[in-house]
């Protein structure tokens, strides 16, 4: 089986690609830029160039794909839209999908997409959803609801050098590493029963920002300097970002507090999808277990820098000592 992996540079597709590959698939990675994406092929992937918002290029990618896994998302900082990625070049890869006959179609939505139709990503993800039901391809929708590799960058730096911890909303989220997400993608290849079907992809547990800020404090030793953003400055950000169309990605991605802000956690049972997929959920990994990781390598790394640095200022005092001795 050949797999085409869509989005493989990203933090979802990188996992993705490197299971896909220790399990022994043919890989393909769909990239924009062959240099950025040279650790794929290290890996022994083959690189393809090609962009899913450029249509033409998607036929020469599929010849001789058996499936696809589709990780591909517009980012804040793209200079395409999230509607000209997420929804007009997904159409059109759904569309060469058809075209070219093929068997499996792997997809990544969002849990809950269908119950915020105003914030832009999720509408986008639910009607996703609903062209690639319609579209023929044997499908598999798998809806994780958020991935822990996020939480260094919005928690665990910020609480480590004292910058402000922004948060808004109450609602908690079920995160899960990227890793094992990657393990219930390349596993739907092979069992059937998740054929034409859709599944959460979630943590053993929901955790809301003030949890994990507390867990961040208590590794670090640290006191996180939390705060509160109104949801009502946030409708002000977006709406002036709104004005720029270079800051539109920005402006769309803002909308999701409007998820935070809800008081609903985003999380599901997670029972008949480790039955369904053969996945022993004790192999998945926790929170605490990442954060705790991520905490004991940075401060053994600090520990060390600071060693050094001792080191070099016992190094100049006794230089210093020497010369006053001499003179």
């Amino acid at each position: 089986m050949t797999i085409l992996i869509v989005g493989a540079t990203g933090t979802l597709g990188r996992q993705i690609a490197r299971r896909a590959l220790d399990e022994g698939y043919q890989v393909r990675c769909l990239v924009r830029s062959v240099r950025r994406a040279a650790f794929l092929k290290e890996w022994g992937a083959e690189l393809v160039v090609g962009n899913i918002c450029n249509p033409d290029t998607l036929a020469p990618a599929l010849e001789g794909v058996t499936a696809i896994i589709d990780a591909a998302t517009a980012r804040a900082t793209d200079s395409l839209s999230i509607k000209k990625v997420d929804w007009d070049g997904q159409v059109a890869l759904i569309q060469a999908a058809v075209e070219a006959k093929i068997d499996r179609f792997i997809f990544f939505s969002i849990l809950g997409a269908e119950n915020y139709p105003n914030v832009p990503l999720m509408e986008i993800k639910r009607c996703t959803e609903l062209f690639l039901k319609e579209s023929g391809l044997n499908y598999t929708i798998l809806r994780p609801a958020g991935f822990m590799q996020g939480l260094i960058g919005q928690y665990a730096i910020p609480t480590l050098e004292g910058q402000p911890v922004w948060m808004t909303g109450e609602s908690s989220i079920a995160y899960m590493d990227t890793q094992d997400v990657a393990k219930f993608a390349v596993k739907a290849l092979s069992v059937k029963e998740t054929e034409r079907s859709s599944f959460p992809i979630v943590g053993n547990r929901a955790w809301s920002g003030k949890e994990i800020i507390s867990f961040c404090e208590r590794q670090s030793g640290k006191e996180a300097k939390m705060t509160n953003v109104p949801i009502g400055i946030i409708r002000l950000m977006r709406q002036t970002l709104r004005f720029f169309e270079w800051s539109w990605n920005s402006a769309d991605r803002l909308a999701f507090t409007e998820v935070l802000a809800s008081g609903k956690p985003l999380t599901a049972d997670m029972e008949e999808v480790y039955r369904v997929f053969g996945i022993e959920q004790q192999s998945i990994g926790t929170l605490e277990a990442y954060l705790q990781e991520y905490f004991s390598r940075i401060m053994r790394k600090l520990k060390e820098l600071d060693y050094e640095k001792n080191k070099q200022k016992e190094v100049q005092a006794a230089k210093q000592k020497k010369k006053k001795v001499m003179f």
